[in-house]
């Protein structure tokens, strides 16, 4: 249904820096680097950081985006490589209830304020 997102930053380098490492567990690869904005994606770029210079983060402000990740391993990998490159926890890699189903989720916030979670979902 959606093709593809961006967010807001305010330090291209860092935050390129930052979901490089983040997104890499997710099996997402920067694949666009422009003056203003980088593109991550598998094939083609689905997820996006556009420049905002002067952009300040507020806290609880910012973007919610939820990427799919192939499985538990990986959410856990995606926590720690965003801890470790400078992310704040935003709830730990666990499993999460949900309306429809259940998932094994972990939530983070970028250096810019956005929360960035990862999310496995059971196959049946």
């Amino acid at each position: 249904m959606i093709d593809h997102v961006s967010i807001a930053v305010a330090d291209l380098v860092r935050a390129g820096a930052f979901h490089d490492a983040a997104l890499a567990p997710l099996g997402l690869a920067r694949l666009v680097t422009r003056p203003g904005s980088i593109g991550y994606g598998k094939r083609y770029p689905e997820f996006g950081l556009n420049l905002r210079p002067g952009a300040a983060a507020v806290p609880g402000s910012g973007a919610h985006v939820c990427l799919r990740a192939p499985d538990e391993q990986a959410v856990r990998a995606f926590h720690a490589a965003a801890l470790a490159h400078g992310g704040t926890d935003g709830g730990a890699p666990g499993p999460r209830g949900a309306t429809v189903t259940a998932y094994f989720g972990a939530f983070v916030v970028d250096p810019d304020g956005n929360r960035i979670a990862a999310a496995s979902f059971p196959r049946p």
